[in-house]
């Protein structure tokens, strides 16, 4: 049997142990593992720091060097989202009543977990703690296949969750971290479909693409995130303003940072020369259309294709659109599923908006950067999914449990 196969199934049999303890006795566990967490500090960042210097000595770019790099206050981050996760209901055991059949079956739904799951990810080594925490609170045992990038960070997390589970006396197969990148293994890893029941993907194009088109595992697409904001007519100046520098400049190597800027052609000729001078002053390159690009000194004038590139950087791509119609239309074609904000003092207008626009997180007036779990009171997140089965957005604990039929008769028969 080889490793991969020996994980799987060692995390198969884990899940079982899992599911046979209560909500009390997992808070208990998961309460330990953030302390842990806080009181290993120094041996995780200095795992991180050779991460971070491999990464510098192969060149890796700005923004996936952002998503690497782990200090005091990210892993106090990470803790802080395991207290979250155990303070928030458990999901497990809930029980929906769907009344009597007239031969006087009972019918009602209990909510389980999914069994194990797989998380195939990028230079994130905070997925480590968060999908660890999540999944042992949901129930389920997971396998964390991350990129050689963080690989001595997620296996020195994992360490320490490891710890933790030993001190009670739980499999440490609950929490794997396969501790070889190479692409052939997770491959392998993709066909485990007799002990695995979800693959999650976070990571680029490439990487998404790899697994969706690879996996004999259901799929949940963690995609790209094409980000706008559009600026309706009715905006007000300053918080269109202050949701454009937030979600644009405060953290760009992240998913639900602004990747575009739309803006009613009716409160440009006012908004734009401001939003323009913020923008350089915070060095930000301007993409734009041709009617956008008078506003801006040296812009690169896009054509109608360029648009919907994913920049994760100091750069967006801006256009003026002629109605609200016309901003949803443009978010439909070069969108990505993920989380698109209007800023609006029109209700009708952000309602429409919200109601139509086909994303997971759709805002009105707030940062793109709160589509995160721990921001929307999830305490942490496994993925925010941009396909929709069967989940859609930012993955919290409900989302890693689906729920089976509970039949109870007494004696019926079928006729």
């Amino acid at each position: 049997m080889s490793m991969i196969t020996e994980l799987a199934h060692a995390a198969r049999q884990a899940s079982r142990q899992l599911a046979a303890l209560d909500s009390d006795s997992k808070n208990q566990v998961l309460s330990a593992m953030s302390s842990a967490l806080r009181a290993n500090q120094d041996d995780i960042l200095a795992a991180n720091q050779k991460d971070l210097q491999a990464a510098r000595d192969q060149d890796i770019s700005e923004a996936m060097l952002d998503r690497l790099t782990l200090t005091p206050e990210r892993i106090n981050a990470m803790a802080e989202g395991i207290d979250t996760i155990v303070s928030l209901a458990d999901p497990v055991g809930l029980r929906r009543e769907l009344g009597t059949r007239p031969n006087g079956i009972k019918i009602s739904k209990l909510r389980v977990p999914l069994g194990v799951i797989c998380m195939i990810y990028e230079a994130r080594p905070n997925v480590t703690a968060d999908a660890g925490a999540l999944c042992f609170k949901s129930g389920n045992a997971v396998i964390l296949r991350g990129g050689k990038e963080a690989l001595r960070s997620s296996l020195a997390i994992a360490e320490v969750l490891h710890q933790v589970l030993r001190l009670f006396n739980l499999p440490e197969a609950l929490i794997t971290v396969v501790p070889d990148p190479d692409r052939a293994l997770m491959l392998e890893l993709l066909q485990q479909r007799q002990a695995i029941d979800l693959v999650i993907p976070r990571g680029g194009e490439g990487l998404i693409n790899f697994v969706t088109d690879n996996s004999k595992i259901p799929v949940i697409q963690h995609f790209k995130g094409v980000c706008h904001l559009y600026v309706d007519r009715s905006a007000d100046v300053e918080k269109a303003l202050n949701l454009l520098l937030n979600g644009k400049t405060q953290r760009t190597g992240v998913c639900n940072a602004l990747e575009g800027l739309l803006v009613h052609k009716d409160i440009a000729p006012v908004w734009l020369p401001i939003a323009a001078q913020a923008l350089a002053d915070k060095g930000v390159k301007i993409n734009c259309d041709t009617a956008s690009a008078t506003y801006f000194e040296q812009p690169t004038v896009l054509t109608d294709e360029q648009f919907g590139e994913e920049y994760l950087g100091l750069e967006i791509a801006i256009r003026q659109v002629d109605s609200l119609d016309g901003a949803m239309e443009h978010i439909a074609r070069f969108g990505s599923h993920h989380t698109e904000v209007i800023c609006t003092e029109d209700l009708q207008a952000a309602t429409k908006f919200q109601q139509q626009v086909d994303a997971s997180v759709v805002m009105a007036n707030a940062s793109s950067r709160f589509s995160d779990g721990a921001e929307l009171g999830l305490g942490a997140e496994i993925g925010i999914a941009t396909t929709k089965l069967h989940a859609y957005g930012p993955m919290g604990l409900e989302s890693l449990t689906t729920e089976k039929y509970l039949v109870n008769g007494t004696g019926q028969v079928r006729t």
